[in-house]
């Protein structure tokens, strides 16, 4: 029996008699043979020692390292590997221990190996920290492989005060990990971990990414097409990705992306070469998750334009009222002093419908917050379900067809975009077009992989010049078509 073999069966065991539920209140979620095969694969193992340092933070059962050990077992220019794994969780340890001790003494070379059942984290913290500049003390591997837990903490938690330098609100424990762990790789070397793609975007990773993305480069991020299938035996719905990073601070001209349907048939996989600065892009590091030509082609496309949003005056913002912590407030029939009450379900074909004859359309309040001028707006839905094919979907909102109101308001699932003066109506069909069509959408898609349409990241997106919106808007109404194909003639047309 190969080692691989081995701890696989061993870890299938281990799944069938532990519950779930107490396995996912550590965030622990089993690699499976195939996918640590594929990760320990990923490694450029050309220039390694002949004594290699290998360390997987969050070891679980040992599957990760063994299938790196095994691959290294198989190079003749090493002659021995010197293993460290953490893993704190009582349960899973004793299968570790027996996993590593059979596997070493299978193994085909030397083996050493430590079990550290320390909070990996905190046990860094000193060395992580230290201003006097001796974090050189700190132990550094030739290899850094994981699989690292995937649950989120308080912002007070140690872990989180001992990484300020990444963290913005309540962090998840995965980057902190990923962190922690290019910080215990030496120079030059790479890191293999396969984390949720959360990460790539959005303000709340944005100091994880500044710091990750400068002191280490993307080389290799393989994608899931099949978000249920990476952890099979799991039943786990997570939008996963594996990155290879090197620790440098020097760019590669290219990344290569691959995906695959699940973690069982890595050998069917598509690649091909990216730049490195159409995956990685703005101030804010955002990595875009590409995984055809075409996508690729948008994103180079799109980021030639250099405005955005609010460079141009305009902002996308959340809708003002929660209805449910305003239920005095809300009326299902106009009546003196209502005001009509915006939701999701009123946008429909490019339009906003109201009323629709719906509970809860109305809103009587006195409360500023809640309350927007009655004014031209772009209304976008903030939620879809996975299976639309549509991530951005849009109404036009004009003031002249609801005139008997000053003031309106909108519920908080839907955004909509404003502008420091009243919008024409051209530039509201305008960005009808460049919300409607193909390529924001695709654009948007390779952003953000959650089914919610932050209003931050619109903002970040790139935009044509407000003269242009406006005259794609003048286009989209002398057509007298809102359709997506309409949208995308215009846009082309016009960049």
């Amino acid at each position: 029996m190969s080692l691989i073999d081995f701890v696989a069966t061993a870890t299938s065991n281990y799944i069938e008699q532990m519950p779930k539920a107490q396995r996912k209140s550590y965030g622990q979620f089993f690699t499976s043979c195939e996918t640590a095969q594929f990760m320990a694969r990923l490694f450029d193992l050309d220039s390694i020692p002949s004594t290699v340092s290998i360390l997987d933070p969050g070891a679980g059962s040992g599957m990760l390292a063994t299938a790196l050990i095994e691959r290294l077992a198989q190079m003749p220019k090493v002659t021995a590997i010197d293993l460290v794994c953490y893993e704190n969780d009582p349960q899973v340890l004793p299968l570790l221990r027996s996993n590593l001790a059979w596997v070493k003494e299978h193994c085909q070379i030397e083996l050493t190996y430590q079990i550290k059942a320390d909070n990996y984290i905190l046990s860094q913290a000193a060395a992580y920290n230290d201003e006097l500049g001796l974090e050189a003390d700190a132990p550094k591997f030739d290899l850094v492989i994981g699989n690292p837990p995937y649950c989120k903490i308080s912002k007070d938690a140690p872990e989180a005060q001992t990484l300020p330098d990444v963290c913005y609100g309540a962090p998840n424990l995965y980057f902190l990990f990923a962190a922690m762990s290019l910080f215990n790789l030496k120079d030059s070397c790479e890191l293999v971990y396969i984390i949720p793609r959360s990460w790539t975007s959005g303000a709340y990773f944005e100091r994880f990414r500044s710091k990750f993305l400068t002191q280490g480069a993307l080389e290799h991020i393989h994608l899931f097409v099949s978000r249920d299938k990476v952890f099979t035996q799991e039943s786990v719905l997570q939008e996963t990705v594996i990155i290879k990073v090197k620790k440098t601070t020097e760019r590669p001209e290219c990344i290569t992306v691959s995906t695959s349907q699940s973690n069982g048939d890595f050998s069917e996989l598509t690649s091909f070469q990216v730049p490195y600065h159409t995956v990685v892009q703005g101030p804010a590091n955002y990595v875009y998750l590409i995984t055809n030509e075409q996508e690729a082609q948008t994103l180079e496309q799109l980021s030639r334009l250099k405005d955005t949003l609010p460079s141009l005056g305009l902002k996308m913002r959340t809708g003002l009222t929660v209805d449910y912590r305003n239920q005095t407030a809300l009326r299902d029939h106009a009546e003196a002093h209502a005001v009509p009450l915006f939701y999701a379900h009123h946008i429909k074909k490019g339009q906003v419908q109201f009323p629709l004859g719906k509970e809860h359309e109305f809103l009587v309040t006195e409360q500023g917050g809640l309350l927007q001028k009655n004014s031209n707006y772009l209304f976008v839905k903030r939620f879809t379900a996975k299976e639309e094919p549509r991530r951005l979907q849009c109404g036009v909102y004009l003031a002249r067809q609801f005139p008997e109101y000053e003031q309106i308001s909108t519920q908080n699932k839907i955004n909509f975009i404003c502008g420091q003066k009243e919008l024409s109506e051209d530039v509201v069909y305008g960005l009808y077009v460049l919300f409607n069509s193909t390529p924001y959408d695709r654009y948007y898609r390779l952003l953000n992989g959650s089914t919610q349409v932050n209003s931050t990241e619109i903002n970040a997106m790139p935009v044509p010049p407000i003269n242009t919106i406006s005259a794609m808007g003048e286009a989209l109404l002398q057509g007298h078509d809102m359709s997506e194909a309409a949208c995308d003639q215009i846009l082309m047309r016009f960049l």
